[in-house]
């Protein structure tokens, strides 16, 4: 099967152009939040005046539906430091702001000494067993972007679930994909993978996404343990923790709106 290279291609000064590969599983025609995601995330570390410095705090706001194709995206700085920064980055579609990221950097210095023992997944990339989503309509979509191997429960069942994922392509055509651009395209199907309903009854998009991290992730395979709990009134929330293959990175949560397919 031949894919695009790339989750966008670029088409001058901050604008792109989304591939197949981001195509989510609500609407053939509308993109996963997760490519969009990253692809802030890239302009905020482009945006950053801190050298070397590092994200704890990515908190995306899913302002409304992001179209397959045409996007552009423009970062600033809100709160200038030399230690401390915040950096804001927008994705427009249509002429409209769709998903919004602010984003706290902070300085790193050598604290090795305080640091806690990591904490590693029972169940490392080299013993998952192999998966893929089912539930996608198009046969080249977000989840051929990823390979996808279980540490826990089932993707393709309701319940808690664990997964490693290795990108199998770039996130802008003509360059490699960072470790934290993978995480953010892995991070927002937390949902997905611990999904509480049956797919084919229910929809559960997130609206937003925080990622907070106390280290960089690092490597090519990288994993999320996550739980989705449902609320009383049509409501839901996802939790995962997240892991490189030293251990635990930081933690995510989003808020999901449920109803009725």
């Amino acid at each position: 099967m031949q894919l695009p290279p790339a989750y966008y291609l670029p088409d001058g000064p901050g604008a792109f152009v989304a591939t197949a590969l981001t195509i989510g599983p609500w609407d053939p025609g509308l993109q996963h939040a997760g490519p969009p995601a990253a692809l802030l995330a890239r302009e905020v570390e482009r945006t950053g005046g801190i050298d070397g410095g590092q994200p704890v705090r990515l908190a995306f706001d899913v302002l409304g539906p992001v179209p397959v194709g045409p996007v552009r995206v423009a970062a600033r700085v809100l709160r200038p430091g030399r230690r401390i920064e915040l950096v804001e980055a927008t994705l427009e579609a249509g002429g409209r702001p769709v998903v919004r990221l602010t984003a706290w950097r902070m300085r790193v210095r050598d604290s090795a000494a305080t640091a806690h023992p990591p904490q590693r997944l029972a169940v490392g990339p080299e013993d998952g067993r192999p998966a893929q989503f089912d539930v996608f309509s198009e046969e080249v979509a977000y989840h051929r972007s990823l390979e996808w191997r279980e540490a826990g429960g089932s993707i393709t069942a309701t319940g808690p679930a664990a997964a490693w994922t290795r990108p199998l392509c770039g996130l802008v055509e003509g360059e490699p994909i960072t470790p934290l651009e993978h995480l953010l395209v892995m991070t927002d199907a937390a949902s997905g993978i611990s999904a509480a309903l049956d797919w084919s009854q229910a929809t559960f998009a997130n609206v937003d996404l925080v990622v907070a991290l106390f280290r960089q992730p690092a490597g090519e395979w990288l994993a999320m343990d996550a739980v989705t709990t449902l609320g009383p009134g049509g409501l839901g929330q996802c939790a995962a923790d997240l892991y490189d293959a030293d251990g635990r990175i930081g933690r995510s949560v989003a808020s999901l709106f449920v109803e009725p397919r």
